[in-house]
């Protein structure tokens, strides 16, 4: 960590997957806004040792210009978190690495409150896309719009005396 970019072997290496996953990433984020946003590697130097390197920002089209990845709006974290999370990109990039372990599963908890209707619908199609290519996803979620649209349902019930069903 004692260089110019003020990073240590672990965070380089670990700077090198992450733009590995942002550029994978960038295809999804692409389709779910229209190409208006784009993930980037924050390139400037941090102030000490232990904080820099990994640090996304996003850039904004309709801006014109790059910004912090903080400063999204909750629904507009959502599709970047989904963009990050629908393709398992994090271990798609390491088994295409190593050929390591295949993960065909993904779990989402809520987010999708904060969605408008387009952007619901656009979350809901990528899903479909990665449902179709023969990954499961399971969503956690109360929205009214993903209970009637999704067939395949385990539901959690209280009693009121602090014991749950499922049905």
């Amino acid at each position: 960590g004692d260089n110019p970019q003020k990073i240590s072997l672990e965070r380089y290496v670990l700077q090198w997957y992450l733009a590995e996953v942002l550029q994978c990433a960038n295809q999804q984020l692409n389709q779910l806004t229209k190409g208006r946003y784009r993930f980037e590697l924050k390139q400037e130097t941090g102030r000490s040792k232990g904080n820099t390197g990994l640090e996304i920002n996003v850039y904004d089209d309709n801006a014109g210009a790059t910004r912090s990845s903080h400063t999204l709006s909750g629904g507009e974290s959502f599709i970047a978190a989904l963009s990050l999370a629908f393709r398992i990109l994090l271990a798609e990039v390491i088994q295409s690495q190593a050929g390591g372990v295949a993960i065909e599963a993904l779990f989402i908890d809520e987010g999708f409150g904060s969605l408008d209707e387009e952007a619901l619908e656009m979350a809901m199609e990528a899903l479909e896309s990665i449902e179709n290519a023969g990954r499961m996803i399971g969503i956690i979620s109360h929205v009214r719009e993903l209970k009637e649209r999704i067939p395949q349902q385990i539901i959690v019930e209280t009693s009121g005396t602090g014991r749950s069903s499922i049905r």
